[in-house]
């Protein structure tokens, strides 16, 4: 499907999802990302000393009423523009 950016139409070709199950607050899930989404999370919980789980159990509790696999993607982004202006 093509995509369209400040007039410009580009090809945006489908990216598969991965879908990962963990627990959060005692219950089992699963979420579905990116594979790009998730290699940066892993790397991401990694830094921070912590599991993935608990990463994502983070991200959980903070959202409001938004998807997880969205708020998963903002928290992603935001951890890297973060990582970029050297906070």
């Amino acid at each position: 499907m093509p995509l369209a950016i400040s007039g410009l139409t580009a090809k945006c070709p489908a990216m598969p999802l991965l879908k990962r199950s963990l627990s959060l607050a005692g219950h089992r899930t699963s979420i579905s990302l990116e594979p790009d989404f998730w290699a940066e999370l892993d790397r991401l919980a990694r830094d921070q000393g912590q599991s993935l789980a608990s990463l994502i159990g983070e991200i959980d509790a903070a959202r409001e009423g938004e998807p997880l696999a969205s708020s998963v993607r903002v928290w992603v982004l935001q951890a890297l523009r973060r990582e970029l202006d050297g906070a």
